[in-house]
């Protein structure tokens, strides 16, 4: 069930969303100001944040902004505005979606489901990343060990390797990571562990 956290001030407005996504299953959690909205985020941590632009006190791209600082959630901006100027701030924001009221539970609904689908795809997408990059950074990283292990000692790479395989095993830690400490110093492993790594 998909977490919602509603920024709206208009009262008859905020029951009729909370009713209407309650019925089709939702999590909801209101607040009529930006201020509430942003004490609320970090404790619900919502799915979803669905904001009115024009509030009372801070408005809802300030809102928004402040709890994204915290959160990275998907953001539907529902507003009676619809200048270029405020849409270009709401997508700079990362809105995956800008409608204009008055706007029903129906036409809603496929917003929220869209927004939802999308913000899980950049957030699997950013992960991937993230590992990539972290992958990346470990092979250079035992790239660069290996090579300095066959100057020191003057080693094929295989058995440079099998220094930072044994050392890791040794340490219980990754490859990645001793090869880390041998290039900066912390680790200098002699030739001698190539023998102890083979004959565990």
């Amino acid at each position: 069930m998909a977490r919602i956290l509603i920024i709206e001030d208009d009262r008859l407005v905020l029951t009729g969303l909370v009713n209407g996504l309650e019925d089709c299953g939702y999590a909801v959690t209101k607040a009529a100001s930006g201020e509430e909205a942003v004490s609320l985020a970090e404790a619900v941590r919502p799915d979803l944040l669905l904001a009115d632009i024009c509030l009372p006190g801070i408005s809802g791209i300030e809102a928004t902004q402040r709890i994204r600082e915290k959160l990275d959630i998907p953001v539907v901006f529902l507003s009676a505005l619809d200048t270029e100027e405020v849409v270009r701030q709401a997508i700079t924001l990362g809105s995956l979606s800008y409608l204009v009221k008055p706007v029903t539970i129906k036409q809603l609904v496929p917003a929220i489901e869209s927004a939802l689908a999308r913000g899980s795809d950049i957030s699997r997408l950013r992960s991937s990343e993230e590992n990539l990059s972290t992958a990346l950074r470990q092979s250079r990283g035992i790239s660069i060990a290996i090579g300095m292990l066959m100057e020191r000692h003057d080693l094929t790479a295989e058995d440079a390797f099998e220094i930072l395989r044994a050392n890791a095993r040794r340490t219980r830690s990754t490859t990645g990571d001793v090869a880390g400490d041998v290039i900066s110093g912390a680790l200098n492993p002699e030739p001698l562990s190539v023998t102890a790594g083979r004959n565990k």
